[in-house]
């Protein structure tokens, strides 16, 4: 499973090489979560309308390696945006992936942009 996880690494959006098209606006639920696949990666991706911003993780929680953050509760911690993973409730910052908590888990982010109601994912690969 750890070679599962090394396939995931932030992106910063200076880094984009690719802005991959994921669908309509209307096609993710708000305030929640859902999930797409990028290549061999699955990612999960929140319209947080609370703040009206968009984010994008792995979907793989590196705690108990288990497709499952899309499925995770979005709020804040702190004035951080987060979501808890559904399964033992570890907290990952949605704006650089640390763990909340202080532990050494951490989670990969990805740059979202929205164009003519359209959500891209941005990729460095």
């Amino acid at each position: 499973m750890q070679e599962i996880l090394k396939q995931y690494e932030s992106v910063n959006e200076a880094d984009v090489k690719n802005w991959f098209e994921v669908g309509n606006v209307s096609d993710f639920p708000e305030n929640s979560g859902a999930c797409i696949k990028y290549k061999s990666k699955q990612i999960a991706v929140y319209n947080f309308t609370r703040t009206a911003k968009w984010y994008a993780c792995q979907n793989l929680c590196p705690h108990k390696m288990e497709m499952v953050l899309s499925l995770g509760m979005i709020g804040d911690k702190g004035g951080i945006p987060k979501v808890a993973c559904p399964m033992h409730k570890k907290n990952f910052s949605l704006e650089d992936g640390s763990n909340l908590a202080g532990e050494d888990l951490k989670i990969a982010t990805y740059p979202v942009k929205i164009k003519n109601g359209i959500v891209y994912i941005g990729f460095s690969d």
